[in-house]
C-alpha cells in the first residue's frame, strides 16, 4: 500500500471511527486512520464505567468483520425492555410497556437478543485490534490533521507532524463537535436539553436476568441496562441517569452516602440492594443534526452527522448503519472503475441514510421532551399510551424490530453479509 496515497482517510479513531476504517480496510479500500492520541492509550485504559448498546443488526455486522468473536464473552445480551412513567420518588407507573425479544420473531426455537452491552474498553480493544491485523489500514497516530486541501480530483491533508497524505475521499468520525464539519461550510441545526447524563456501575443484590429498564422521571430517563457480572461475581447494571442540569451537578458535588440515597431512591428496589460502583462520568446532553452529510470529497458519519439524545440507546447504532451504507456505496463504486469520491457517489450515501437518521432524530427529541416533565394531565396520556400499545401485539412487535434494527433499507453488512 503506497504510504501516501489512499482511497479513504478517517479522521477520528473513536467507535466510529475505527470501525469506519475496518469495515472499509476489509473491503478492499487503502484506508488511513488518524488521531490525535495514541491508539494504544485507548485500549490501556481502564474501566470508567461506560458502555454501549449494540442492537442486534449490529452485531451481524461485527460478526461479518470477524470482531463478534472478540467480544461475545464480554457481552451481556438485553431480551427484555420495560418501559415505564415514575414521579420523584422514583416509584414506576403500573402502567407500563415491555418488549420481549421473542416477539421479533415468533415461533422460533432459539430467538435473537434485542441487543447486548458491551464495555467501551473492550469494544475499543477488539477494534484495534483486528485494525492492527488489517493490510489495508494504515493507523496514523497520534498525529493531527491540521489543514486539508479539497478539490474536485483528490483531497490532501497536512498533518502536525509534516506528513502529507491523499486521498480519494476524507471521513469524519471525530464526534458531534468536531472542525472539518465546520471548516466546510456546513451548517447544523443544534440546541441545548439544559439536561446532565450521569453515568455510572451499579451493583445489585440479585441477578437483571436481561431485562433492560427505561424509567421516565421528571428530570429525563433513568436507564438500567444489564452488564455482564463483575470480577467478583456481583450483579451488575450499566445506568444513564439523566437530570435538569443544574440539579445534576448539585447531585454530583454530593458526598457518597447521600449521593447513594438520592441514587437508590430511583433506582428503586426490585433488584434487592444496590450502591454505585466505581466513578460516576457526566455529559452534558443535547442535539447536533448536520444540514448535510457531504462536501467536496468529504462525507460526515456517525455524531459527526448526527448527535441525538440517548433516550433510546441507539445513537451508536445509528453511526453504524452510516458506515454499513457508505462502505457499500464506495465498494460498489470502484468495482465499476468510478470516483469513490466524487459528489454523485457521495449523495448516494446521504440519500440512503437521510431517512432514518431524520426519523431517530425526531424520534428521540419527542420523546424526551413528551417524558420529560410531571405535568399530570400529560403523565396520564403517555402512561395511557405506553398501556394502550403494550396490548397490541403486533404493535410491540414493530417496536422490538425497529429496536433491533431490522426496519428499512438495510446495508449488506447490516445483514451479516460482505459487501
Amino acid at each position: 500500500m503506497d504510504s501516501r496515497h489512499f482511497d479513504l482517510a478517517v479522521v477520528g479513531a473513536g467507535l466510529n471511527g475505527s470501525l469506519l476504517a475496518l469495515a472499509s480496510g476489509e473491503a478492499g479500500l487503502a484506508t488511513a486512520l488518524i488521531d490525535r492520541v495514541s491508539l494504544k492509550s485507548l485500549t490501556e485504559a481502564g474501566f470508567d464505567g461506560r458502555t454501549t448498546a449494540i442492537a442486534y443488526t449490529s452485531q451481524r455486522l461485527f460478526a461479518a468483520l470477524g470482531v463478534w468473536d472478540d467480544l461475545a464473552d464480554q457481552a451481556e445480551p438485553i431480551r427484555d425492555i420495560r418501559i415505564s412513567d415514575a414521579g420523584y420518588d422514583g416509584r414506576a407507573s403500573p402502567l407500563h410497556l415491555h418488549f420481549d425479544h421473542r416477539e421479533a420473531t415468533p415461533g422460533s426455537r432459539d430467538p435473537a437478543p434485542m441487543g447486548w452491552i458491551v464495555e467501551n474498553r473492550f469494544l475499543r480493544r477488539a477494534l484495534l485490534r483486528r485494525l492492527a491485523d488489517c493490510p489495508q489500514v494504515e493507523l496514523v497516530a497520534p498525529d493531527e490533521v491540521i489543514e486539508t486541501d479539497r478539490d474536485a480530483d483528490r483531497a490532501e491533508l497536512t498533518l502536525k507532524s509534516g506528513r502529507h497524505l491523499q486521498a480519494r475521499l476524507v471521513a469524519s468520525a471525530e464526534g458531534r463537535f468536531g472542525s472539518m464539519r465546520e471548516e466546510a461550510g456546513i451548517g447544523a441545526r443544534a440546541w441545548s436539553y439544559d439536561q446532565i447524563a450521569i453515568v455510572l456501575v451499579a451493583r445489585h443484590e440479585r441477578p437483571h436476568r436481561g431485562v433492560a429498564q427505561e424509567r421516565f422521571l421528571p428530570g429525563g430517563p433513568f436507564a438500567i441496562l444489564p452488564m455482564r457480572d463483575g470480577p467478583e461475581g456481583e450483579h451488575r447494571s450499566s445506568i444513564v441517569w439523566t437530570e435538569r442540569a443544574d440539579l445534576a451537578r448539585r447531585l454530583l458535588e454530593l458526598d457518597p452516602p447521600r449521593f447513594q440515597a438520592e441514587f437508590a431512591r430511583r433506582f428503586g428496589d426490585h433488584l434487592g440492594r444496590v450502591e454505585p460502583a466505581g466513578p460516576r462520568w457526566w455529559y452534558p446532553l443535547g442535539l447536533v443534526h448536520a444540514d448535510r452529510y457531504t462536501d467536496t470529497r468529504l462525507v460526515l458519519v456517525g455524531d459527526a452527522a448526527h448527535g441525538i439524545h440517548p433516550i433510546a440507546g441507539q445513537g451508536y447504532n445509528l453511526g453504524v448503519r452510516d458506515i454499513a451504507a457508505l462502505v457499500e456505496v464506495l465498494v460498489d463504486t470502484k468495482r465499476l472503475g468510478l470516483d469513490i469520491g466524487a459528489s454523485d457517489t457521495l449523495e448516494r450515501y446521504a440519500q440512503w441514510r437521510r431517512a432514518d437518521n431524520f426519523a431517530m432524530v425526531a424520534a428521540t427529541d419527542l420523546l424526551n421532551r413528551l417524558f420529560s416533565n410531571d405535568i399530570k394531565p400529560l403523565r396520564l396520556v403517555r402512561d395511557a399510551g405506553l398501556a394502550a400499545v403494550n396490548r397490541v401485539p403486533a404493535l410491540r412487535r414493530f417496536f422490538v424490530r425497529h429496536a433491533m434494527g431490522m426496519v428499512g433499507d438495510l446495508p449488506k453488512l447490516i445483514r451479516g453479509e460482505r459487501p
